[in-house]
């Protein structure tokens, strides 16, 4: 049967008509092929045509060791790890002119392994350019890029003079613990927003935070107050100034003052303040402090959410704080209302006949008092909470709402569990601090040793503040020591916490496996 002619069907008398793709001979070579504009086979046009041509296969790139940075010409500096998509931007940014030069467009490009200590970095490219007419010919093409180790202004900076600072952010709270800054600690690990710091030292009431460059500290200060309720006040002082090319050089401090307001502090507000935020009061609970301060009324689940150019307008204090919880048992709970949600956390009014532990053996003192932990509380269970019984208050504000007005003898805060020596799954990273001699003192290291304690309790019984921070899988951790915990207690669960993962493991694992290849298709 001829090409194109019909075949027969099968099972049938009929044929059907079928096509065929017709071939030519290649001009050069004389092998039978599709035809294209060129009449060429594809063996015979890349033997004449090179469209890597012109485009570079060696270049150099500088690095910065102290910070791991790269130098995007012509000054600026931006961080990227080994073999990542940020490394590979800046590394084809120096090949975007001999490329639009060339007209050849980039279609592909991959890692090629080397080794670490060899100071290269090796890419190859998957080039594509039109020639002969419409014809599209795609070419592999390997680049060498040469690392030439040079540290950056402020890194240079830093080792000619390690107090050779531009800026400095003055953190301050006035409380008398640290939770704050334990949490603004991993707020910044979490979002790096004090990688760029010379040195971070730890302070009299807070944290000292040098900078390089003025705008680093300024993007410091731009994240605090968007996490909490910052006042900042700024200053200058000049350092030097040269008359003939008229530049100043400056020295820059913010002064950052965070609300002293923490969570689980109890507020007696005053009646002007009551009035102002609708009635609400005039006891209330801080039960969440980001950029805004959440109060809770605890006999009427009402929350107002006040804003901190709002707070320094009334700047009330707090009546009693965290170090100031007594605990209690709970002997008995009546539930008043369902429960409901509120900000994302859940509440429940109800009556609990609580007595103090301490009055145990002692005397039969017990108070029937209203709640919002309904939904937490169980007789036999034991609550930490304020005594307005036994306090004494020193509180202008709290001597007033008592007079006006019938204040229960206990305002419970929030659940308790047993204290006991515990093996934990998990861990936290912690800043490069220094301390001065103050904070060295054998007291106050066992009282941060306490105040961290603490900390990592609240964070196994607040699922919120976990919500914020990375928690990391302890590898020292075997399972033989989780016997120490009791099933009381909470934890965190496995599915919250992320691999520990540095730099020497991934250059282990790299070195391993012969020719791995990392590919980063570009769009």
């Amino acid at each position: 049967m001829l090409p194109g002619s019909a075949a027969p069907a099968a099972g049938s008398g009929m044929f059907v008509p079928t096509q065929t793709v017709g071939t030519v001979l290649c001009c050069i070579c004389g092998v039978a092929m599709q035809p294209n504009p060129a009449n060429m086979c594809a063996r015979c046009i890349r033997a004449r045509v090179d469209i890597t041509e012109g485009v570079p296969r060696h270049a150099a790139v500088v690095y910065c060791p102290d910070c791991t940075s790269y130098l995007q010409p012509p000054r600026s500096w931006l961080r990227a790890g080994p073999e990542s998509p940020e490394l590979m931007q800046i590394l084809l940014r120096r090949l975007n002119r001999p490329l639009a030069r060339l007209r050849v467009s980039l279609s592909a490009a991959e890692f090629v392994f080397s080794e670490p200590h060899s100071k290269r970095l090796r890419l190859k490219l998957r080039l594509r350019r039109e020639v002969f007419n419409a014809v599209v010919l795609e070419q592999t093409h390997p680049v060498e890029f040469t690392v030439h180790d040079r540290l950056c202004d402020a890194c240079a900076r830093a080792q000619s003079n390690p107090d050779q600072w531009v800026a400095v952010v003055q953190l301050r709270q006035h409380v008398p613990h640290r939770r704050t800054f334990l949490y603004l600690e991993q707020l910044l690990l979490k979002h790096g927003q004090a990688s760029l710091a010379l040195r971070v030292a730890a302070a009299p009431g807070g944290l000292d935070f040098f900078f390089g460059s003025r705008s680093h500290a300024a993007r410091l200060v731009d994240f605090l107050a968007t996490v909490a309720p910052v006042q900042t006040q700024t200053a200058k002082q000049l350092v030097s100034h040269d008359t003939k090319s008229n530049v100043y050089n400056y020295k820059h401090t913010f002064s950052v003052e965070i609300c002293p307001i923490c969570r689980e502090d109890l507020i007696a507000l005053s009646p002007q303040v009551s009035r102002d935020l609708g009635g609400l009061g005039p006891i209330v609970l801080c039960i969440k402090v980001t950029n805004a301060i959440a109060l809770l009324d605890p006999l009427t689940l009402r929350v107002h959410h006040l804003e901190e150019k709002k707070y320094r307008v009334y700047n009330f204090k707090a009546a009693l704080t965290s170090k100031q919880l007594v605990e209690y048992i709970v002997l008995d709970i009546e539930h008043e209302s369902p429960e409901i949600t509120i900000d994302g956390s859940r509440y429940q009014l109800a009556y609990a006949q609580v007595a103090r532990v301490s009055d145990f053996g002692k005397n039969d003192t017990m108070f029937t008092v209203r709640t919002h932990l309904g939904h937490l509380l169980n007789p036999g269970d034991l609550a930490l909470g304020y005594d307005l019984y036994g306090a004494n208050l020193n509180d202008d504000d709290m001597d007033t709402a008592m007079m006006r007005h019938s204040l229960p003898e206990v305002i419970l805060v929030k659940k308790s569990f047993a204290k006991r020596p515990r093996t934990r799954r998990w861990k936290l990273k912690r800043l490069p601090m220094e301390e001065d001699a103050v904070n060295k003192a054998k007291g106050e290291l066992e009282k941060r040793a306490d105040e961290y304690e603490e900390f990592l309790r609240d964070l196994e019984h607040n699922s919120d503040i976990r919500f914020q921070i990375d928690l990391y899988k302890d590898e020292d951790y075997r399972s033989e020591m989780a016997s120490t915990i009791g099933d009381d207690v909470p934890t965190v669960p496995i599915e919250e916490l992320i691999e520990d993962l540095s730099l020497g493991d991934d250059e282990e694992e790299d070195e391993g496996g012969e020719g791995n290849q990392h590919a980063v298709m570009v769009g």
